[in-house]
């Protein structure tokens, strides 16, 4: 299969970056069979799509965490495929049922927040139920009767695979349904399907793909879901290099789901890959968005070389987001990686106001007389 050209296809254009709320996706909804199944905290409807006749039921959903927005573009993206009326489109809806979530948390869509309008983090709400659009995934979860649910996220450009020194671009997870993070029939199933979508990424981002940190808390949706004895598995989309609007990493979560639907197209599902699954590389925090070597500072009348490293921010500006970077920390860079590293080479650090990097402070500074930094990057 040629997954490339698959996405390229099937892409949505009209989604692009990282500001996806209702506004960007209601043209699109209208194109396909909705309906909506409740309303957020500031009375934003919440969708729900339901589409295929097969035995194999997938529950997904995405931007449960409003400011996450890479999964709903593969959602969309995923969605169009569907509706080609292809040979793949044709048995894909034959042999599975779907149904959709593409905006849990519409409010923090909106507000570019992990959180909802009553700041509540609702992968943190599964016991409680607390928020309306808690309530919303659970009766749709008992509902609908999923055999496997598909949790949809956004992680941020901290994360590396292992310690390769290479992004965690998609990292998975088949969360623990138990404090011993035991593994029985129903958590292998999630980790085989884990492992088919690996050995398919692989073929494209070789070393960029990570698992996440398996820490049982049945206040999350997913380890929920696992302990009611419903494979669950975790998808995070990660940083590609440049790609901070999301862009490539969206192929690479359309692809992730193409495949692990072929994987149960194709193969006894009942198989035990545990091993293989634990093979995948674990997320480490391991990355800042800059790094700067051997710079030269003048600290209290001596010199002395330093190296630090600045991070963006992710701000809302009029329903945009801009990327801000500040200076996040100062030396104790052992082990640590930078999407871009620049050797500075003994040039001396100055700015407008310290003669050192200080921490939080915008990353704009000169090294030496010919070496301008602006927002992080080297002009």
């Amino acid at each position: 299969m040629n997954y490339l050209q698959l996405h390229q296809d099937n892409k949505e254009e009209s989604l692009f970056g990282r500001y996806i709320t209702l506004e960007h996706i209601e043209p699109l909804l209208e194109k396909y069979s909705t309906e909506i199944v409740g309303q957020s905290v500031l009375g934003k409807p919440i969708y729900k799509i339901e589409l295929g006749t097969g035995n194999t039921r997938i529950l997904l959903w995405s931007q449960m965490h409003g400011n996450e927005s890479t999964t709903t573009k593969a959602l969309f993206d995923f969605l169009k495929l569907l509706h080609t009326k292809s040979e793949l489109s044709n048995k894909l809806l034959s042999e599975f049922t779907f149904c959709m979530l593409p905006m849990l948390n519409p409010d923090g869509a909106e507000l570019y927040t992990r959180e909802n309008a009553n700041t509540i983090d609702l992968n943190r709400d599964a016991q409680n139920l607390s928020q309306p659009e808690s309530i919303i995934l659970r009766k749709t979860f008992e509902a609908f009767q999923p055999n496997y649910c598909y949790n949809l996220h956004d992680q941020r450009t901290i994360f590396g695979a292992g310690t390769t020194g290479n992004p965690a671009t998609v990292s998975f997870l088949a969360p623990a349904y138990n404090e011993n993070r035991d593994i029985n029939e129903v958590r292998t199933k999630a980790m085989n399907i884990i492992v088919a979508m690996n050995e398919t990424l692989q073929q494209f981002i070789p070393n960029q793909v990570g698992r996440f940190d398996d820490s049982f808390n049945l206040n999350c949706v997913g380890d929920t879901f696992q302990y009611l004895n419903v494979p669950t598995i975790l998808f995070e989309a990660g940083h590609f290099p440049n790609d901070y609007e999301r862009e490539i990493t969206r192929k690479y979560i359309f692809i992730a789901l193409i495949s692990g639907l072929s994987y149960f197209r194709e193969n006894d599902i009942v198989l035990n890959k545990n091993e293989d699954y634990v093979k995948i590389p674990q997320n480490k925090v391991v990355f800042y968005d800059f790094v700067y070597k051997n710079v030269k500072i003048n600290y209290d009348d001596n010199e002395k070389i330093i190296n630090f490293a600045a991070k963006f921010k992710e701000v809302l500006n009029n329903k945009k987001i801009t990327f801000e970077a500040v200076i996040a920390q100062i030396d104790s860079l052992e082990n640590y990686f930078g999407h871009v590293e620049f050797d500075a080479k003994g040039e001396i650090y100055h700015d407008t106001e310290n003669n050192s990097p200080t921490i939080n402070s915008k990353a704009t500074f000169s090294l030496g007389k010919q070496i301008r930094v602006v927002n992080g990057n080297i002009e």
